[in-house]
């Protein structure tokens, strides 16, 4: 019987454990605006913001910088869920581009702050912290890359090019939609996707040129 009481309590502060936690990633995310980045926030207002002391802080996290790479984790692995659900619709025979692109505003719109801890932050002050966001963009560029392996009938190394500069482009992009009107977003989300189809036709004329070269066409 005692065992048991001491499981259930251990289970109970396992749980809190984790949902102050929770509070900390929480509170950090809403401190995010335009103005203020991850670099401009201190521990005791997160701490504050989460309900609790700052000495609490840290039985949670070694430090901010911890925090922040959490956020990025999470951000990271929101985003590569998201855009999984577009191949989904892709695979039910949505437009490649469209789909994507269309999926990446919508990403932004829903979660406006987890997109300024990636866009603003990859420059951060913090060796670790840049490192950590690439790694989540990379992440996102062999995603991409994978499918178009699947999609298109060209070498790894178009399609990893083609990755690469598909995700540059809506990443810098999407910065602007953040503070777009609706009007305003739908005329960066049609330029975009011009932007991607001539991207994408282009690596389809490399290397169908390249071919004829080794065939001697040209």
């Amino acid at each position: 019987m005692k065992n048991n009481k001491c499981y259930q309590s251990s289970g109970i502060r396992a749980i809190q454990k984790e949902r102050t936690r929770r509070s900390l990633i929480d509170a950090a995310f809403n401190q995010l605006n335009a103005e203020q980045g991850f670099t401009s926030l201190s521990l005791r207002e997160v701490a504050r913001e989460a309900g609790i002391a700052p000495t609490s802080f840290y039985r949670h996290f070694r430090d901010m910088d911890e925090l922040g790479l959490a956020m990025v984790d999470e951000s990271g692995l929101i985003l590569r869920q998201l855009m999984r659900q577009a191949r989904k619709r892709i695979e039910k025979g949505g437009s490649v581009i469209q789909t994507s692109v269309t999926t990446f505003i919508e990403f932004i719109e829903n979660n406006p702050k987890i997109f300024l801890l990636l866009l603003r932050e990859r420059a951060g002050t913090s060796a670790e912290f840049r490192s950590a966001i690439a790694r989540e963009i990379q992440h996102f560029i062999v995603e991409l890359a994978d499918y178009l392996d699947h999609a298109n009938n060209m070498p790894q190394r178009y399609n990893e090019a083609q990755a690469e500069a598909m995700v540059t482009i809506v990443f810098n992009s999407g910065a602007e939609a953040i503070d777009f009107a609706v009007e305003q977003k739908q005329k960066l989300i049609d330029n975009l996707i011009f932007q991607l189809r001539m991207l994408s036709r282009g690596a389809y004329y490399m290397y169908h040129r390249e071919l004829l070269k080794k065939q001697g066409v040209e």
